[in-house]
C-alpha cells in the first residue's frame, strides 16, 4: 500500500507584498516565504498551497478578501488561460517599477559591485500589438475554463488554434484575438482557422501525433511586409496548395507565403527546409539606413520599435570614434555589429548558429559595410589567442548572451583579453549579475540602463557598460 499525501494547507488572510523573478508574487507567514500566482502586490487572499518544500511554498489563490489598488483590468479575455501576458493585471507603470527594481535587485544581490546610479527603465513605445513575431498551434485538445465548459454544455469541437497552456504541453487555448502582434496577425489566424473548418482539414494531436495542420508563423516588419509560415504534419499536396491560395486571397497583405511539412515528433522547423509558395522568401527591416534581410528562420529582435532604442543606447555604451577594433559576441544575424560599424575602425561577430552567420554576411553585403566579419563557433573555443592574432585586439565588446549566460571559460578570455569597455545585453538580470561579479577583478561598472522590450510579461532587458580598472 502507497504511502498517503499529506494535505498541503489552506492560507487564510495572506497580504501580497512584492513581486519576484518570473513574475511571482510573494506572501510571507511566519517568515516563510510563499510564492502566489496571479495576485499582484496589494491583494489579501486566501491560497491553497500546490508545493511545499523547506525554505518555501507556492500557493494558488482561491479567495481575494481585498483586491489590490495596483490592479488593473486585463484586456485580453485569454488572461490567466494563456498565460502570455501574465502582468496583464498590473497597471504599465508598475511593470515599469517592478522591472527596474528586478535589475537593482539582481545587482545588489548577485552582482555584488559599487552600483552607479541605474538610469530610469526605457519604457516600450507601445504596450501593446509589440511583437513581430508569433507562433500558433493546431491542436485537438482545446483548453476550456470552468466558464467555457458551464456554457458550452456537450462540447462538439475540440479544435483550437493558439497558444500551449502553461505546464501542459498538451492543452492549447483557442485564440479570438492576440493583443501582442499588430494587423494583420488576426486577420491571418481567423481566415486559416475558417477555411480548415469549412473545409474539415484536421488539427494536430500531439499525443497520438496525428493531423494536418501543425502550426501557423506569423512575422511582421516595421516595413509593412509580413511572412506567414504555415506547417504541415505531411505533404498532402492537393490540400495544401488550396489553404494557401485561399488565405493569398482573403489575405493581400503577405507579402511572403511559405511552409514546412514536419513529419517529426517535435515542433521545430530549425533542422527543416521552408518551402516558398507566394511572394518573395524573405521579409525586410529597416533600422536608420539599415535593411536587414530576414528569412523563415532567421532571429531578430521581437520588438523591433524598442530593439532600435535599445541598440542606440548600446551604440552610445560603446563610445566610439571611428578608429576601435569591436568584437560583438553571441552576435545572432549581426544587426548591432552593423549597427556600430559605422562608428568604428572594424566589427568582428561570432555566433554559435551558422545560419545566423550566413545572415550576417549576406545582410552586410545589402548595406555595403566592409569593415565587418562574422564567425560560426562556440565563444569558448572560437576566442583563441590566434583568433585574437588574426583579427586585432578588441578596444570594445559588446556581449548579448543567451538568457544562460556567460560560460565561465569565456569569462575568464574576457578578462584575459581586457579591453577597454564592455557593453552586456542581457534578457535575464541574474545571470548578468552573476558574470558582472565574475568581471569584477579587472572592470568597473559604470551604467545601467534597463530596457522594456517585452510588455504585460515580467521579463526585462538590461544594458550594463563595464570599464577597465
Amino acid at each position: 500500500m502507497g504511502r498517503r499525501r499529506k494535505k498541503l494547507p489552506l492560507l487564510e488572510n495572506l497580504t501580497v507584498i512584492d513581486l519576484a523573478a518570473e513574475g511571482k508574487s510573494i506572501a510571507k507567514l511566519n517568515d516563510q516565504i510563499i510564492f502566489i500566482k496571479q495576485a499582484v502586490p496589494g491583494d489579501v487572499i486566501d491560497a491553497q498551497v500546490v508545493r511545499k518544500r523547506k525554505s518555501y511554498m507556492e500557493a494558488v489563490p482561491v479567495k481575494f478578501h481585498h483586491y489590490s489598488e495596483k490592479r488593473s483590468q486585463p484586456v485580453c479575455e485569454h488572461f490567466n488561460a494563456c498565460g502570455g501576458c501574465k502582468w496583464q493585471n498590473l497597471p504599465y507603470s508598475e511593470q515599469l517599477f517592478y522591472k527596474q527594481k528586478q535589475v537593482k535587485d539582481s545587482l545588489e544581490r548577485i552582482a555584488k559591485v559599487e552600483l552607479p546610479e541605474i538610469q530610469d527603465i526605457m519604457p516600450s513605445e507601445n504596450d501593446y500589438f509589440y511583437r513581430n513575431k508569433l507562433e500558433f498551434t493546431f491542436s485537438t485538445n482545446r483548453w476550456f475554463t470552468e466558464e467555457e465548459l458551464k456554457e458550452s454544455g456537450e462540447i462538439q469541437d475540440w479544435n483550437a488554434l493558439g497558444f500551449h497552456v502553461p505546464g501542459m504541453f498538451n492543452k492549447v487555448v483557442d485564440i479570438n484575438k492576440c493583443h501582442l502582434q499588430g494587423d494583420p496577425s488576426n486577420k491571418i489566424r481567423d481566415a486559416v482557422k475558417a477555411y480548415a473548418k469549412a473545409n474539415s482539414l484536421s488539427f494536430y494531436n500531439i499525443r497520438e501525433h496525428k493531423g494536418f495542420l501543425r502550426n501557423l508563423i506569423v512575422r511582421t516588419a516595421t516595413t509593412g511586409d509580413v511572412m506567414v509560415i504555415v506547417v504541415f504534419a505531411y505533404g498532402e499536396a492537393e490540400e495544401r496548395e488550396k489553404l494557401l491560395a485561399d488565405l493569398q486571397e482573403k489575405v493581400p497583405e503577405i507579402t511572403s507565403l511559405m511552409y514546412v511539412v514536419n513529419t517529426k515528433k517535435n515542433d521545430t522547423i530549425t533542422d527543416l527546409e521552408v518551402l516558398h509558395f507566394a511572394g518573395e522568401d524573405h521579409i525586410t527591416e529597416k533600422m536608420e539606413d539599415l535593411h536587414f534581410k530576414i528569412g523563415a528562420k532567421s532571429f531578430y529582435q521581437t520588438n523591433s520599435l524598442q530593439a532600435y532604442r535599445l541598440y542606440q543606447k548600446v551604440r552610445e555604451f560603446a563610445n566610439l570614434n571611428g578608429t576601435e577594433i569591436v568584437y560583438d559576441l553571441y552576435t545572432g544575424t549581426g544587426t548591432i555589429a552593423q549597427f556600430v560599424a559605422k562608428q568604428a575602425l572594424k566589427v568582428v561577430g561570432v555566433e554559435y548558429v551558422p545560419e545566423a552567420i550566413d545572415d550576417a554576411h549576406e545582410n552586410a553585403k545589402i548595406n555595403k559595410l566592409d569593415n565587418t566579419d562574422f564567425f560560426a563557433g562556440d565563444l569558448k573555443d572560437v576566442l583563441s589567442d590566434q583568433f585574437i592574432a588574426e583579427n586585432g585586439k578588441p578596444d570594445v565588446i559588446i556581449l548579448d548572451p543567451p538568457r544562460a549566460g556567460m560560460h565561465k571559460n569565456v569569462v575568464n578570455q574576457l578578462l584575459t583579453i581586457s579591453a577597454k569597455r564592455i557593453v552586456y545585453v542581457s534578457c535575464n538580470p541574474a545571470t548578468q549579475a552573476r558574470d558582472i561579479n565574475l568581471l569584477d577583478t579587472k572592470y568597473k561598472l559604470t551604467a545601467v540602463q534597463p530596457v522594456d522590450m517585452f510588455p504585460q510579461t515580467h521579463h526585462v532587458e538590461n544594458i550594463a557598460l563595464l570599464e577597465l580598472r
